[in-house]
């Protein structure tokens, strides 16, 4: 920033050059008297630049640091933010919790595994007790919509119903398939049941797709952090737009943003990639 518009004001440039140079000699003459006044002389031009400076400066100065003081947080999406405030407190990961869920079913398979809360699943995140996850002792939620506290059926331990929650799908060789609900800070098993709403059709898609699908959910999600590391938040068996049965796994990666694989279920290759940039 320029500070010359306002010294021209009161001093001229050629005014304040000659004060310099005459300074300069007054010291090289050693004359006390003349070195007084050229002190004085330049000790007033120099508290008048001070003044000047002290006006501008602090715009200068105050104006960079404003602008990265914010970056650690204001460059993360309202999704994002939500993402890293989540995983922050899950400490089951995505291995643990799929290896849960199929031990709940004898010779089942997953077909899906999602963590609750994360991007369009507002609700889960707020805490509110998960369909699967009510109790199951035949008691029933407090007027705030948590569950009392006496009343909880489920192995989880008391207050769990605001932790984050694995739920996942597990299908038997039949085409059954049982909802598995797991605490995603503690490991354990809040809920384990068929799926009453399957009709026959369901049962034998599934049944097709768990017989072909020869790559594992484990796999498919090495494949996927192996081309981008981070962490899986949700897999899914499905078929693609061009009918071939892929695993649609979710990844969150350091930046908080979540990329979109589908992987090929029975070759292991990754046929689509998409980066969610909210």
């Amino acid at each position: 920033m320029r500070f010359e518009p306002r010294r021209n004001k009161t001093v001229s440039p050629r005014t304040r050059r000659l004060r310099v140079a005459g300074g300069a000699l007054c010291a090289a003459a050693l004359a006390a008297t003349l070195v007084t006044g050229c002190g004085q002389d330049s000790g007033d031009e120099t508290a008048a630049a001070t003044s000047e400076a002290a006006k501008v400066l602090p715009n200068q100065t105050t104006s960079p640091s404003g602008s990265v003081s914010p970056s650690g947080t204001a460059q993360l999406t309202e999704d994002q933010t939500k993402r890293k405030e989540l995983l922050s407190t899950v400490k089951v990961t995505f291995d643990k919790a799929a290896t849960t869920a199929v031990g709940e079913v004898s010779g089942g398979k997953l077909t899906d595994l999602d963590l609750e809360g994360l991007d369009d699943q507002d609700d889960d995140a707020t805490g509110s007790p998960s369909p699967t996850g009510s109790p199951t002792d035949g008691t029933s939620p407090s007027p705030g919509g948590t569950e009392s506290p006496g009343g909880t059926g489920s192995p989880s331990p008391s207050g769990s119903a605001g932790s984050p929650k694995w739920v996942a799908e597990v299908v038997e060789e039949d085409g059954t398939a049982h909802n598995v609900t797991i605490d995603a800070v503690t490991g354990k098993v809040i809920d384990s049941s068929p799926d009453a709403d399957q009709s026959d059709a369901d049962k034998q898609e599934l049944a097709d797709q768990i017989s072909k699908a020869t790559q594992t959910p484990q796999q498919a999600a090495k494949v996927a952090t192996d081309k981008k590391p981070g962490k899986v938040t949700s897999i899914a068996l499905d078929e693609n737009d061009g009918n071939v049965l892929v695993w649609q796994v979710d990844v969150v990666t350091k930046d908080w943003k979540k990329t979109i694989f589908d992987v090929d279920a029975s070759k292991g290759t990754i046929t689509d990639e998409q980066v969610d940039d909210d």
